[in-house]
């Protein structure tokens, strides 16, 4: 009895013997759509991204010199090179500083407000005028809460110092029938409210034949402050 022998059959992806194998078709790649909002979109961001750099640019170009506050200054001390330094800044048209080739200008000049360090030193904030004049004297005024206007109160504002009754006085003490005594005064510092107490104290420069009188009304409590109408109101 004869014998059949089984070839073993060729391994997968191998054609059989005496069979030429077909070439392999590369795999179908369909062409991507073009979406021209995309192609928009992608050429608006690279214009805004150029757009962007050349204003950064010029601004970098447009940077200017000047004078700036390093230390703490108070109202009326004088200025002195060491309490200013200089930072080159971008400066928007609207602000008006003090630019760094006008440092020496400045130095001897006064505080006429209180300057802090870090910012911009502008020409409003220093005078060539003492704040208090000659002629005149300084007083202290301390304001409880319920005394200190709502409007601020900035150095060179025009006030009027009202006499008030003591409080408890009679009413032949008080004198309520005649105008109350006042006098002029200016103001040349205010501080920030007291923690706690909230009292806010002033100093006013008076004529100096006044002085004694304001700080008497100071003591017995029996002043007020008032602010004048600016000039030309």
């Amino acid at each position: 009895m004869s014998t059949i022998q089984e070839r073993p059959a060729p391994p997968a992806g191998v054609p059989p013997q005496g069979q030429v194998a077909s070439p392999v078709r590369p795999p179908r790649v369909s062409a991507r759509r073009r979406r021209p909002g995309m192609i928009a979109l992608s050429l608006a961001l690279i214009a805004a991204g150029g757009a962007g750099v050349a204003v950064l640019l010029l601004q970098v170009a447009q940077r200017t010199e000047v004078v700036t506050v390093v230390r703490d200054v108070q109202v009326g001390q004088v200025l002195t090179e060491q309490d200013l330094g200089q930072a080159s800044v971008a400066l928007d048209p609207a602000v008006k500083a003090v630019e760094a080739d006008e440092l020496e200008s400045v130095v001897g000049k006064r505080a006429a407000v209180e300057l802090k360090p870090g910012s911009l030193l502008t020409p409003s904030q220093v005078t060539k005028d003492s704040l208090v004049k000659a002629g005149e004297q300084l007083v202290p005024i301390g304001l409880k809460p319920e005394q200190v206007p709502a409007t601020a109160l900035v150095p060179g504002q025009k006030v009027r110092l009202v006499h008030v009754p003591a409080q408890g006085a009679t009413a032949s003490e008080s004198e309520s029938d005649t105008t109350p005594k006042t006098l002029a005064g200016r103001v040349v510092k205010a501080s920030a409210a007291a923690p706690g107490s909230g009292v806010v104290v002033v100093d006013v420069a008076t004529a100096a034949a006044d002085g004694p009188t304001v700080a008497a009304w100071v003591a017995a409590g029996t002043l007020r402050l008032v602010l004048d109408a600016p000039d030309g109101s």
